[in-house]
């Protein structure tokens, strides 16, 4: 099974003091920042499992690509957690309020058709000889977007993110995102979600 991004690595995160796991998920979303601040269009290419901050990253793009074998999922609530690099703000941002709440609240995983009926992915490359469709697929947009004005496709990307203020919007929502991660950074049932993860059993949240 091919992997976009699995996330963090829950072994390691277990070991981590609270002040490790903040300065990680700072710099994670640092790195969504930079991607989605970039000025020209961007394009994530999804040929396998995309989970938590890896499902962040692609997010911060402008347009994603799936490959038919494409998953994609933010679990965190099931660890005792929440997503902490944009996807609280980016998700809904794709694919509508409800569908957010949906797929933040459950954590469930949507494969590449879903993906594209809900708006998440652009597309789903078709299977060929390719072993990465996605990939493929992506550069050819990427060749098919590169044929217009560099100047005007800069400006046209800064008029869709200024239509209605939805970069604004995404921007002041980061910090109530980085404010509700602290409250959960220091929840037992953050403790416990690790712990079961490493004793391969469902948690036990109690709601602290």
């Amino acid at each position: 099974e091919f992997v976009f991004c699995a996330g963090a690595d829950l072994k390691e995160r277990k070991g981590m003091s609270i002040d490790d796991v903040r300065e990680f998920v700072s710099r994670l979303r640092a790195l969504t920042d930079a991607i989605d601040s970039l000025p020209m269009p961007t394009i994530a290419a999804l040929d396998g499992v995309a989970l938590g901050g890896g499902l962040e990253m692609a997010l911060a793009c402008d347009l994603r690509v799936a490959g038919p074998e494409a998953k994609v999922a933010l679990p965190e609530v099931r660890l005792g957690i929440i997503p902490g690099a944009g996807g609280t703000q980016r998700l809904s941002r794709v694919v509508g309020y409800s569908r957010a709440c949906d797929l933040t609240f459950s954590g469930r995983r949507v494969n590449a058709n879903e993906g594209v009926s809900m708006g998440l992915f652009s597309e789903c490359a078709e299977q060929d000889a390719s072993v990465f469709p996605a990939y493929e697929r992506a550069l050819k947009m990427a060749s098919d977007i590169a044929q217009g004005a560099p100047l005007a496709l800069r400006a046209a990307k800064r008029a869709i993110r200024a239509s209605g203020g939805v970069h604004g919007k995404v921007c002041d929502g980061m910090a109530a995102e980085a404010d509700a991660y602290e409250l959960v950074l220091h929840s037992s049932d953050r403790v416990e979600a690790l712990e079961a993860f490493a004793d391969k059993r469902k948690p036990t949240f109690e709601g602290r």
